[in-house]
Formats: C-alpha cells, sequence, structure tokens
C-alpha cells in the first residue's frame, strides 16, 4: 500500500492535434509570391488589348485587338524587334555549342586548372553586369573595334557560356559512364557513342541551357547598351520609347515572346517526359 502511494503522479497527456494552419499557410504563401512575380506579366498581357488613345498606355479604356493588327506599323520598333530576335538565335546557338562542350570536359575529366575554370564561370555569373558591360567596352575600345550588331553577339556569347556549362556539367555528372562503354562494347566508334548516346542524354541539360540562354538574350540591356552602338534592340527601344510614351505594340510583342517561350518550354518537358517514360 506504501509502495502504491510513493509512486509520483503522472499528469494525463494531452494528445496533440496538428496545427491546422501549417497546413495551408505555406502553400498560401507560396501562391502569393508566385502571383506577384506574375503580375507585372499579367499588366503587360491586359494592357495589349487596352483601346488606348493617347501616347501613354497606363489607364484602361476599352478592350480592342487592333493592335494585334497593327503590329508592325511602327518600322523602329519592328526593326529593333528583329535585330534582338536574330541576335538572340545566333547568340543561342554558339553559346549552346560552346557551352556543351566546356560543360562535358568539366562534368567529365579532371585536369590541372579545372577549379579555376569553375571560379570563373560562377564569377562570370555572379559579377553585376555593369561590370561586365563596362569591362567589355574598354576591350572593344582598346583593340579599335567598331560597336554594333557583332559586338552585342559577342558580348552576349561571352556571359551566356557559362549558364551552358553549369546547366550541362551538371547533367554530365549524373551520367553513367557504362553506356558509352556498353556503344563501344557494341563496335561503335566516338563519333557514332557522342551522337548515339551521349548527347541524347545530355539533351535535357542542353535544351535547358539554350533556352535560357535564348531568354538572357532577347531580354538584355545593361551588358547590349554599353556596346550596342548605332545598333537598337527591343529593349534598347523601349526604354528610349518610355519617355514619351510606350506604344500598345510593345505589350503584344512583348506578349507574344512569352507564349512563344513558354510554349518552348512546355514543348521540352513533354519531349523530355516521353524519353523518359
Amino acid at each position: 500500500m506504501s509502495a502504491v502511494l510513493d509512486r509520483p503522479v503522472q499528469a494525463p497527456q494531452r494528445t496533440r492535434h496538428p496545427r491546422r494552419w501549417r497546413g495551408w499557410l505555406l502553400p498560401t504563401w507560396s501562391w502569393l509570391v508566385i502571383g506577384w512575380l506574375c503580375l507585372p506579366i499579367f499588366v503587360m498581357i491586359l494592357f495589349g488589348f487596352n483601346n488606348t488613345q493617347g501616347k501613354f498606355n497606363i489607364k484602361w479604356q476599352g478592350f480592342t485587338l487592333q493592335w494585334y493588327r497593327q503590329l508592325f506599323t511602327i518600322p523602329d520598333l519592328t526593326n529593333a524587334l528583329e535585330a534582338s530576335l536574330s541576335i538572340a538565335v545566333i547568340v543561342t546557338v554558339i553559346a549552346t555549342i560552346l557551352g556543351t562542350l566546356l560543360g562535358m570536359a568539366l562534368g567529365r575529366y579532371k585536369f590541372r586548372g579545372i577549379g579555376s575554370v569553375n571560379l570563373l564561370l560562377f564569377a562570370n555569373i555572379a559579377a553585376p553586369e555593369v561590370v561586365l558591360g563596362a569591362s567589355l567596352l574598354s576591350l572593344f575600345l582598346t583593340v579599335g573595334i567598331p560597336r554594333g550588331y557583332w559586338t552585342i553577339v559577342i558580348a552576349q556569347v561571352m556571359f551566356s557560356i557559362a549558364y551552358v556549362a553549369v546547366t550541362v556539367r551538371a547533367r554530365m555528372a549524373a551520367l553513367d559512364p557504362a553506356l558509352e562503354e556498353a556503344a563501344r562494347d557494341l563496335g561503335a566508334n566516338g563519333v557514332a557513342t557522342f551522337f548515339r548516346v551521349t548527347l541524347p542524354l545530355l539533351m535535357p541539360g542542353v535544351m535547358a541551357g539554350a533556352l535560357l540562354t535564348f531568354a538572357l538574350s532577347i531580354d538584355d540591356y545593361i551588358i547590349t547598351s554599353f556596346n550596342a552602338g548605332q545598333t537598337v534592340t527591343f529593349p534598347l527601344w523601349v526604354y528610349g520609347a518610355s519617355r514619351n510614351g510606350v506604344p500598345p505594340q510593345v505589350n503584344v510583342m512583348g506578349t507574344l515572346i512569352f507564349g512563344f517561350g513558354v510554349l518552348l518550354a512546355v514543348a521540352g518537358a513533354a519531349i523530355n517526359r516521353r524519353r523518359q517514360a
């Protein structure tokens, strides 16, 4: 009886119920952040249908489709868009080829100076665009290269290679070397192994780097403004026109560029999913 009385009395344990707010707080916050990031895009798409009557397209005045019909009625804007698109295509092709080869070398081989190369790549990505643009401007002026269309291409290729190389290197590091060895055992030479085994396996990383390069190229302003000379790209034209009022065609062109990028991303994801299946 005394032993029973000497036992400490334990308080009844409370059943802990998970707080219900934890289940919806993080998703709600995530959707708010996504909505805030997408708000400028929604405004751009919306005001591409605005029936504006003045210079400044900042007030909703009614719905219209006339700006889609009159998309190319401003010659300077059309020329600027053509310059941006052609530069973006050239930069994407060159940077994707060079960056893919560099990423394969960094992901597969160990050589002297690999640490310096990695440091240089990340320094290129982390460096402010003002620094890159000013340094390239100084280089072109020192060498005596006139600034224009091709100096923009050189400048954009320079900062885009790092993005492709980092993306492909991550994909290359996860690649199983046994697959390439199996292809060689079956009689394939180095070229056939690369195009039939290595490159298809690297294609998701290559496509991701190419899409990123295209997006960075077509909307670059700071580095391009340092090295453009007399060439006017789409971002440069929009900034110059902002002082007198941006025409609605700019919103339409921005909407079409955004839709084209989304379409490429969806197509790339669908192709990768089909290959994995």
